[in-house]
This record gives C-alpha cells, structure tokens and sequence, in this order.
C-alpha cells in the first residue's frame, strides 16, 4: 500500500524518487516553496548515494533561502560543497548567502575559492571587492575592481565600485561624477540610483538624496522588496527631519529582513523591541 504525505495541504500518494524530482520542479514554477522544499528532502532521503544529489542539495538551500529559512540553506549549500568543494556554482550560492547573514568574512573565503576556479569571474571579483569595502581593505577592494577593468575595459560594476570606493574613501566629489556618468549610460539602473543616494546622505544633501531613493524604488521592480533600499529612505527622512515617515521605512526594512547596526537599533529601540527575532 502507498504511503500518503502532505504537501503544502494536498494528499497525494508516494511516488518514486523521478516522480519526486518532477513534483518539486512543478511546486517551484507554482511558487509552492514548502512543498518543493517537501519533494527536495524525500528524493534525498529515498536515494542518498545519488551522485545528484549535491546538485539537488544546492537547489533545496535556494528554495530555502527563499522561504527566509537562511540557517537551514546554509546548512544544504554546505553539505553541497562537502562533494565538491571547488564547485563555482555551489561557492557562490553560499558566498552570497553568507555577505546576506552579514558574515563578510566568510563570503570572502568562498568567493575567493571561485576565483582560483573562474579567475575572470566579474560578479564574483565585484561582490568580494564590495565585501572588502565592507570590511574596510580598501586596497584589496581597488584590486579586485582594477582586475575587472582590465578584464573589460566597458564594465559597468567595475565603475559602480570605484564609485563605491572614492564614497568609502570620502572622496564625494569623484564619487559623484562616477554616478552621474554611470546614470547617464544607464537611466533605469536602479542600484545606480540608490548608490548615489546614500552619496548625498553622506554629502548631508538629502533633498537629492529623497528623489534618488524614490527614483531608485520606482524601478526596482521585483527588487524592490530589497530592504537596503528603505534603510537609505529612512536615513534620508531622518535628514528631512520626517521623523514618522522615517519610521515607517524602518519599519518596512526589518520586515524585510534588515539586520541592523548597533546604533540603529539603539536609537530605535522601541520598534526593535515590537519586531524582535525578526531583523537583529
């Protein structure tokens, strides 16, 4: 007789482990994440010497990190690299959910793996290069966007970092001219946007700062459930002396998922307080 599991709500008969893998592709197109998560899992425990298997350990951590369960993706992502260490898909897949859990360190041990790998790797030498402004090397941060210059003369994020760095740097004039340049090339971009407008903030020039980050909201699209976007409106507002209207961004952000910083949370206590476990 069949054993009966639930997924996501709906009784269905066992199937065997192809029927398994064609059901979580389906439950994925339906953005049915917990039941894909579900299949994942019994595909795995049905067959584990599968040689896929670490492929579809890779796939059940990005179906988890988009359930917001980023403990149990790291925990699949790193069972994937336990088969295949220098596998550049799985490196990155952790590399990047490790600079979004705020462990810059980490991210940069992974993507500097892929890069042994993929040594002209763009998006990787980009995210390690603004993972190192993070961690305030800026020298291995013009590096990395000096090499992706010279890889392609016309790359686009080699110059958002350098924007990045003269803006880490303090040197806001240049990196207002990167923006402005960039902007001109690139009118829908909305990180471009959202760049300069923590520029402004920095440059205390919040007027400009509001019509960027509402610039860069509006274009956004899909992404603009990105809670980076609203921390640099509420920092803006706060400049704006829109004390209400700031807090509502904050708001937003942690419901996002924005991990704060000490000071933040400090001079936010109260809302951290109503949303605790959520952000920090």
């Amino acid at each position: 007789m069949s054993t009966i599991f639930l997924l996501g709500g709906i009784y269905a008969p066992a199937q065997n482990e192809n029927d398994w893998l064609s059901l979580s592709f389906n439950y994925i197109k339906q953005n049915r994440l917990d039941s894909a998560e579900i299949a994942l899992k019994t595909v795995l425990k049905e067959n584990p010497d599968n040689p896929v298997n670490p492929f579809l350990l890779n796939n059940l951590g990005t179906i988890q990190r988009r359930m917001g369960k980023r403990n149990e993706a790291l925990v699949s992502y790193t069972a994937a690299l336990g088969t295949f260490p220098k596998q550049t898909v799985f490196l990155e897949a952790r590399a990047s959910l490790f600079a979004e859990m705020g462990q810059p360190h980490n991210a940069i041990i992974d993507y500097s793996t892929l890069l042994e790998e993929k040594p002209k790797d763009e998006e990787a030498l980009y995210q390690r290069g603004l993972l190192y402004l993070q961690i305030k090397n800026t020298d291995l941060a013009e590096a990395d966007f000096r090499k992706m210059l010279d890889l392609n003369p016309n790359s686009l994020y080699a110059r958002v970092g350098f924007a990045s760095l003269a803006k880490f740097r303090g040197d806001y004039d240049n990196a207002e001219r990167i923006y402005n340049y960039l902007i001109s090339k690139e009118p829908t971009e909305y990180n471009l946007y959202a760049g300069r407008a923590e520029l402004y903030i920095l440059m205390k020039r919040p007027g400009k700062a509001s019509a960027d980050i509402n610039q860069a909201i509006r274009l956004a699209g899909d992404n603009s459930e990105n809670p980076y976007l609203y921390i640099i409106r509420y920092r803006t507002k706060i400049l704006l002396h829109e004390k209400e209207n700031a807090l509502n961004d904050l708001k937003k952000a942690i419901s996002l998922g924005y991990k704060a910083d000490e000071d933040t949370i400090k001079e936010n206590e109260d809302i951290f307080k109503e949303n605790e476990g959520v952000a920090q």
